[in-house]
C-alpha cells in the first residue's frame, strides 16, 4: 500500500480506506466480530492505516469492534467516524448537525472507540436545519479541545461545503479537509460540481459506492435471474447493465475482475481521491485491494467514459470555454489534460 496526503493537510493515509459499515450484524447487513477482525487484520497486513466508520453503523457496534481491534496499535491508525444520524428514537436532539448532537455524539463515539481522540470527524450529511456557522464553530471547538484532529463532510451540496470552508477560513476556524460522496461509473453526477470544487479547494475525496451497489461487479449481467429480480424492484436500468458490460469487457482484456476495474477507474479521477472499500470477507477485501495492480490505459478510460457519459447540465453546457469567443484564443495552463474530462 502506498500513502497519500489527505487534502490540504499533513495527514498521511493509505491509498485505499477500509469502510467499517460491515462490522456488526445489528442492522442485518454486516458480519460478526470474528469475521470483522479477519478483514481488519488483512487490511492492516496490506499496509492500510485509514478506516472509516460512523456512530450509526450497526447501531454503534462498528465503532465498538473497531475500538477493540485498534487497541495497542492506536497511534498507527487513522480512525474516521461520523455524526448526524439518529441515535435515540423520540429524542428530537439525537440527530442532525447541531452543536448539542455533535457534542453528545463525539463523546459517545470516543467511548465506543475506546480512544482519547478521533483523527477525522465527518459531518455525515447536510441536515437542512443547522446554520453552517454553528457546525463549523462546533467542529473547531472539538479540534481545539484535542478530541478531533481533522474534520470532513459527507453527502452535502458543493455550495454548502464551499460556504463552510470560506467561512472557516475567514473566521480562523478549522476547515474541511475531506469530502465523502457517492461516485462510480454508474453515477458520475458529482463531476458537475462536487469534484471540481474539491480539486479547486484541495479537499480529499473518499468515494463510496464505487462498484455501483454491486452492479459493476457484473453479477447482474451474468445472472439473468438476479437481473430480473433487480429490474422488478426498479434497482437496475438498461444503461447500468450496458456500463457493466463494458467494465466486464475491459476486465477480460486485462485479466482482472470487473470490481477491480470499477475501483481503478475511480482512482484515476482528478484530484486527491482515496476510495472507500468495504468487505464482508477476506476474499472480498483481497479482490478490492487488487485494484491497486490494475493499470487502465487511456484507451480503456475513453471506452469507459463514453459508455457512462452524462450531460454536463446547465450552466456548464452553455458556458464551456468554447462558448466564449475570446477563450478560444487563450492558452489556458490550468485546463485539465487528463484522459477524462470533468464531464464527458
Amino acid at each position: 500500500m502506498k500513502y497519500r496526503l489527505l487534502g490540504n493537510s499533513g495527514l498521511r493515509v493509505s491509498e485505499l480506506a477500509l469502510g467499517a459499515m460491515t462490522f456488526g450484524t445489528e442492522t442485518g447487513f454486516g458480519v460478526d466480530k470474528d469475521e470483522s477482525r479477519r478483514v481488519y487484520d488483512a487490511f492492516r497486513e496490506a499496509g492500510g492505516n485509514f478506516i472509516d466508520s460512523a456512530n450509526v453503523y450497526a447501531a454503534g457496534t462498528s465503532e465498538t469492534f473497531l475500538g477493540e481491534f485498534i487497541a495497542g496499535d492506536r497511534e498507527r491508525m487513522v480512525i474516521a467516524t461520523k455524526y448526524t444520524g439518529v441515535t435515540r428514537r423520540r429524542d428530537v436532539n439525537a440527530s442532525g448537525n447541531s452543536r448539542k448532537n455533535m457534542m453528545d455524539s463525539v463523546h459517545a463515539s470516543l467511548k465506543r472507540l475506546n480512544t482519547d481522540y478521533i483523527d477525522l470527524y465527518w459531518v455525515h450529511a447536510r441536515d437542512y436545519l443547522t446554520p453552517i456557522d454553528e457546525v463549523m464553530r462546533g467542529l473547531d471547538d472539538l479540534v481545539t479541545q484535542g478530541k478531533v484532529l481533522y474534520v470532513g463532510v459527507s453527502d452535502t451540496p458543493a455550495w454548502v461545503v464551499s460556504q463552510a470552508n470560506t467561512l472557516a477560513e475567514l473566521k480562523g476556524w478549522t476547515k474541511f479537509v475531506g469530502l465523502q460522496i457517492r461516485y462510480s461509473l454508474i453515477d458520475r453526477t458529482v463531476e458537475r460540481e462536487l469534484l471540481p470544487m474539491a480539486k479547486s479547494m484541495d479537499i480529499a475525496v473518499t468515494p463510496w459506492g464505487t462498484v455501483g451497489s454491486g452492479i459493476l461487479s457484473g453479477k447482474y449481467n451474468e445472472n439473468s435471474e438476479a437481473e430480473g429480480r433487480a429490474q422488478m424492484r426498479g434497482q437496475i436500468s438498461e444503461r447500468s447493465l450496458t456500463i457493466a458490460a463494458e467494465v466486464i469487457a475491459v476486465a477480460d482484456e486485462l485479466g482482472v475482475t470487473p470490481t477491480q476495474v470499477a475501483i481503478a477507474w475511480v482512482r484515476r479521477g482528478e484530484g486527491n481521491i482515496i476510495p472507500l472499500v468495504g468487505a464482508k470477507t477476506i476474499l472480498q477485501l483481497e479482490e478490492n485491494l487488487g485494484c491497486l495492480d490494475v493499470e487502465l490505459e487511456d484507451a480503456h478510460m475513453e471506452r469507459l467514459n463514453a459508455v457512462s457519459h452524462i450531460a454536463p447540465g446547465f450552466p456548464h453546457d452553455m458556458l464551456g470555454p468554447q462558448a466564449i469567443s475570446a477563450a478560444r484564443r487563450i492558452e489556458n495552463h490550468r485546463r485539465s489534460t487528463t484522459p477524462r474530462p470533468v464531464v464527458s
